[in-house]
């Protein structure tokens, strides 16, 4: 690869990794994992040109951070899947960065996992008190805990207090009317939130896309 094309494709990575941490900023946490995960096509590209021409060595890489982190909250298989395929077919990313990717993805499949296991006991049991799922779960409850909260940050659960604690309500009814934000031109819209759970075209600016859901604009103190 010659020197512009790594150049290229380290400013395509620099670009993409600020739309991603933007979207992050604006809860856009759907949006975020995309930006990132668009990204994995320039870090190669990106590596070779800093650690070459920039003396840069990595502990990571933030674009492949930003999804192991939101993944598992999204309850998103298949970026985690992508990501095992590019670390089996770019040996590179693994031998020039200090931290084991492979270490992490194992761990964000496991986090995934439990997550899914939330997810499946709020489904069946609904307003299932959150200080009660290290006994319901096993696990540690602080776990239990960081991603109900995460949950109502990313406007998929209610948080209603009760006592030191919360009770916990999936926001599942699909035909309701739901703010979301379109990833594309950033408009606000309301839909039924079954059609926003899908691409679907953006009545501003036409693209066809992923909305995110919108979070609360306010969250309670966390107890429990």
């Amino acid at each position: 690869m010659k020197k512009s094309e790594m150049q290229a494709h380290a400013a395509e990575y620099d670009r993409l990794l600020g739309e991603a941490h933007s979207a992050q900023r604006q809860g856009l946490y759907r949006a975020a994992v995309d930006c990132a995960f668009s990204a994995w096509d320039h870090v190669d590209g990106m590596m070779q040109y800093r650690r070459k021409y920039q003396d840069e060595d990595f502990e990571s890489i933030r674009a492949i951070e930003i999804v192991l982190h939101y993944a598992p909250l999204l309850l998103d298989l298949k970026s985690l899947a992508t990501l095992a395929e590019l670390l089996k077919s770019s040996r590179r990313l693994e031998r020039n960065t200090s931290e084991s990717l492979a270490d992490k993805l194992a761990d964000a499949r496991e986090r995934l996992w439990h997550n899914h296991r939330l997810w499946d006991h709020l489904e069946w049991h609904p307003e299932a008190r959150q200080d009660e799922l290290r006994q319901t779960l096993g696990g540690d409850q602080e776990y239990w805990r960081t991603v109900a909260e995460a949950w109502e940050a990313m406007a998929l659960l209610v948080r209603q207090p009760e006592g030191r604690s919360y009770r916990l309500t999936l926001t599942t009814r699909m035909g309701a009317l739901v703010p979301a934000k379109c990833s594309a031109c950033g408009q606000t819209v309301e839909a039924p939130k079954a059609m926003l759970l899908e691409e679907t075209a953006c009545p501003n600016c036409a693209t066809t896309t992923a909305f995110v859901l919108l979070a609360p604009t306010t969250n309670a103190e966390s107890q429990g």
